[in-house]
């Protein structure tokens, strides 16, 4: 645990933002001050980090710069984190000698554009390395490869076969021999059109370009990114709407992707029916978009309402909207099979996530909520609620299938008085002395 009181250094790096953001517009820094109405004295010890900021001038200053408030204030998402942590791990390096990961968001908020280029090579490096992967699979499980090899190899020993009794046989009666020229002719013919064909299955596996390094779940989370996990469809129509969501999204003509999309829109469909948007929408809206003041809509499942806050549209007047929720689900194993990722919240695509974050916690305490305050490694903080429940009713006897839901949103810097310091996962957190640390 940590104290609530102490400054988190993305905080302590808002004025560098400042200050690099200014150059990259080749604002002068008596034109910017000018701008939100302050003194260029006052505005230089902000960008030296020797003044606090935050509220109206924050927002006027991110106004006049073109960016996102967030922006300044917790510098580079999470996504942009996890991959300049991904690329200062994935090479060894001799103790002492290695990039310093604890000044990760300095290095992104002075040179924004070098991180962006390093954090796009290991994106790239890692696309390059799963599709390497996919091909040695393949060439190991393709059923159409093997069968072509089996071919080819087959032909190839008739062809040399025949061709060793042309060879060692001279006195061959030309009849024989004419019909060993025509065996050569035609395995040499079959040889070329199987050898055609298997060229043209992977030029066509080719073409799908960038789907042989992507995965089911990586597809169809894009497309609930893209529609921002909210379906206007679905929440008027239901699970009738399923089918025009699907034509309209990229990538399900692949099996296994269609498949997995259909049951998340069930899931989706099937809460929007229980909790309808003209139910949850206002409610949320009168209580602060807090999810305690909202349980009683559950009418006991607690999952239920931590789910459809983070499907609420981000629409309406300013001041009305929800604030950015993140959301992430695991099975009980501790595996993350569904999520919505949030800026500078990072929620690994694969495997497990930090062990200390209460979605692990509520697991071992099945139907009771949890809450906590997280404070990530570069200081950003955040307010979670946690929930464990059965998904699928369990007989006497059985064993009932757990998923653990966890909401996230942004939390105020101050708020509480104790807060979890936790991280994004063993594999990219930079916190070496955490006794969770596997």
């Amino acid at each position: 645990m940590v104290q609530a009181h102490s400054t988190p250094r993305r905080a302590q790096l808002t004025g560098s933002r400042i200050r690099e953001r200014r150059l990259v517009m080749g604002l002068k820094q008596a034109d910017l001050a000018l701008r939100v109405a302050i003194s260029p004295s006052y505005l230089n010890l902000i960008e030296h980090n020797r003044r606090r900021i935050g509220g109206k001038l924050l927002v006027a200053i991110a106004r006049a710069l073109d960016v996102e408030p967030a922006q300044l204030s917790e510098g580079a998402d999470a996504s942009l984190q996890d991959a300049l942590q991904s690329a200062a791990s994935s090479l060894p390096v001799a103790p002492g000698s290695g990039p310093e990961t604890d000044r990760i968001d300095e290095f992104a908020g002075r040179y924004p554009g070098w991180a962006s280029l390093i954090a796009a090579q290991q994106r790239r490096n890692a696309g390059l390395e799963a599709l390497v992967e996919g091909l040695r699979d393949r060439l190991g499980h393709d059923p159409v490869l093997a069968d072509a090899m089996h071919e080819v190899l087959s032909t190839v020993a008739a062809i040399r076969s025949t061709a060793d009794i042309l060879v060692r046989e001279a006195d061959i009666d030309p009849a024989w021999r004419a019909r060993f020229h025509r065996n050569l002719h035609e395995e040499a013919e079959r040889l070329s059109v199987r050898a055609t064909a298997l060229l043209r299955h992977f030029e066509a596996e080719e073409e799908t370009g960038p789907r042989a390094a992507s995965t089911p779940i990586e597809t169809v989370e894009a497309m609930f990114e893209a529609a921002g996990h909210h379906f206007p469809q679905i929440e008027a129509m239901g699970a009738a709407a399923i089918p025009a969501v699907l034509a309209r999204a990229a990538g399900m003509d692949d099996p296994a992707t269609r498949a997995l999309a259909e049951r998340w829109l069930a899931a989706y469909a099937a809460d929007a029916a229980r909790l309808p948007l003209a139910v949850i929408q206002p409610a949320a809206q009168a209580a602060g978009h807090d999810p305690a003041a909202l349980l009683a809509l559950g009418q006991g499942d607690v999952a239920l309402v931590l789910r459809r806050l983070a499907t609420l549209p981000r629409t309406g007047a300013a001041g009305e909207g929800p604030p950015p929720f993140g959301l992430a689900v695991c099975d009980a194993s501790g595996a993350l099979i569904f999520r919505r990722r949030l800026t500078a919240f990072s929620i690994p695509r694969f495997g497990a996530g930090c062990p200390l974050w209460p979605l692990y916690r509520a697991l071992s305490r099945p139907g009771q909520p949890e809450a906590g305050l997280i404070e990530m490694p570069q200081g950003a903080r955040f307010r979670v609620w946690a929930v464990s429940q059965a998904v699928a009713p369990a007989g006497f006897g059985a064993v009932p299938v757990m998923q653990a839901v966890m909401l996230v949103t942004p939390a105020p810097s101050g708020t509480g008085t104790e807060i979890i310091a936790a991280g994004p996962g063993c594999h990219l957190c930079p916190r070496r002395d955490c006794a969770a640390r596997r």
